[in-house]
């Protein structure tokens, strides 16, 4: 354990032509609200550290080690659709690597990249972001995670004056496909460089393939196929599916717009910029595609001297991220409704298990807990959310004759999360925060770090809203 914190700079270093050195402005009067010390333990870093005012001084932009050069990434970007060529972090800050993982400023202040932005956050989405990312990490989806949660003790103007905020971001990399984008536009050394890095810090076991570029494509496409699957099996929609929101490593990234379905509906849209539901629940898997095939692109210069046969050779990876994806798909809904393998029979029992609840409206996440209860005979169907379908009682019947009875209720609630971050109960929780009363947002990251437990006295934390009003999600920015 380290009581300070030291900092290895390879992106810095490596890649100096796709970032710009800058310093993080800095707050006078900030304050920590959140501190993740399971998380600093992970990276070596001792608690009494994490308590000083040199911890708070760095992480609030005051002071800097000696061992760290900040700097702030430039990328590209498809965003819904339209290519922007100069994006990069317009309010991030890149502090270096503690053990092979990135340690961000986001909200810090203003940076080469900010485009006439002021490079500050809002305290909510700060709040917002530590609650959500770190939820996902406690049910094994893949993301970046969040270290502190700091209140600047300064007002940012957005369409009203609200307390800002900044959030310390940990990933393996940010290393975006839209940073492929902008490397490419660069020259072939900076996208070889960027590629041969990547590789090196990601999938340093390809250098030893035939060719590792082809390989590095076909790792990401794998890593991405899977993490979207897990997503759609918690219903969550992150709603803004940018080629610079999408890491090569495979990891969750930018919480802006996101939400949690409640019902179940393969068209919801939370966004308020997405219009047409580009990015709405059903479409994620074919944005999963669209976006890999723009990083596809990118990659045409390094897999073959010949054109045409680099672009076959990624083509044939392409065709098969989508079968990769539904059979990562069904297995996840192979493990939540306790079903051992997947195959034709099993499948059917999944699509008519989603089509039951879309026709008549269920709570998502309720339905498997629900489920479980049914099958353990704690619950009946007339008290549960299937209590008006009709055609339940015929599918529960065929499923359980796949499943083992005798296991299943302890199964089906170790990959079945009975509390999420519920739209309106994070919304509740946000407004109280950054008014000063952090006690819900307290109370709500302590309840998801366990979300399998269903914990007396806590059931609102698991119930929906009680309200029709459909619920709208705002970026950060």
């Amino acid at each position: 354990m380290s009581n300070s914190i030291n900092f290895e700079n390879s992106y810095a270093k490596e890649l100096n032509e796709i970032c710009e050195k800058c310093m993080p402005a800095g707050f006078l009067k900030p304050e920590f609200l959140i501190k993740n010390y399971r998380l600093a333990e992970e990276l070596g870093i001792d608690n009494n550290f994490i308590d000083s005012k040199e911890c708070l001084s760095i992480f609030s932009g005051m002071s800097l080690p000696k061992s760290s050069i900040p700097i702030a990434q430039a990328y590209s970007g498809h965003q819904f659709g339209h290519f922007n060529l100069q994006l990069g972090d317009g309010r991030a800050i890149l502090l270096g690597e503690v053990q092979n993982m990135d340690i961000q400023l986001k909200g810090i202040g203003q940076t080469p990249f900010s485009r006439r932005g002021d490079g500050k956050s809002a305290l909510g989405p700060v709040l917002r972001e530590y609650v959500v990312s770190e939820f996902m990490h406690s049910i094994n989806i893949p993301t970046t995670r969040a270290l502190f949660a700091l209140k600047t003790n300064e007002t940012i103007f957005r369409e009203t004056e609200q307390p800002g905020g900044v959030l310390t971001r940990v990933a393996k990399s940010h290393i975006r496909i839209g940073t492929f984008e902008y490397a490419r536009s660069k020259n072939i050394e900076t996208l070889k460089s960027l590629t041969d890095y990547s590789i090196n810090r990601h999938y340093p076991e390809l250098n030893q393939t035939d060719n590792k570029y082809l390989s590095f494509f076909a790792a990401v496409c794998d890593k991405q196929a899977c993490l979207i699957s897990k997503w759609m099996s918690v219903g969550f929609i992150h709603g803004v599916m940018n080629t610079d929101n999408m890491t090569i490593s495979g990891e969750t990234i930018d919480y802006g717009p996101c939400a949690f379905m409640d019902k179940y509906d393969p068209k919801t849209v939370f966004s308020s910029i997405d219009h047409n539901g580009r990015y709405a629940y059903l479409n994620q898997p074919a944005i999963l595609v669209w976006n890999l095939t723009k990083l596809a692109e990118t990659l045409i210069p390094l897999i073959d001297e010949n054109k045409e046969k680099s672009v076959k050779q990624l083509s044939e990876v392409l065709q098969l991220v989508m079968p990769s994806y539904q059979e990562y798909f069904y297995k996840e809904f192979c493990e939540k409704l306790g079903l051992n393998n997947i195959d034709d029979k099993n499948i059917k029992i999944i699509d008519k298990y989603l089509k039951i609840l879309h026709s008549e409206s269920i709570d998502f996440t309720l339905s498997f807990r629900n489920l479980a209860k049914i099958v353990n005979k704690s619950m009946k169907v007339e008290d549960s959310v299937f209590r008006e379908s009709k055609i339940f009682e015929k599918w529960y019947k065929t499923w359980k004759k796949e499943i083992n009875v005798e296991n299943i209720f302890q199964e089906m609630n170790l990959k079945n999360p009975c509390c999420i971050p519920r739209n309106h109960l994070i919304e509740d929780a946000l407004k109280h925060a950054v008014n000063g009363d952090m006690a819900e947002i307290n109370l709500m990251t302590k309840l998801l770090q366990e979300p399998f437990i269903e914990k007396d006295n806590y059931e609102k934390y698991m119930m929906p809203s009680t309200s029709d009003e459909r619920y709208v999600t705002y970026c950060g920015t």
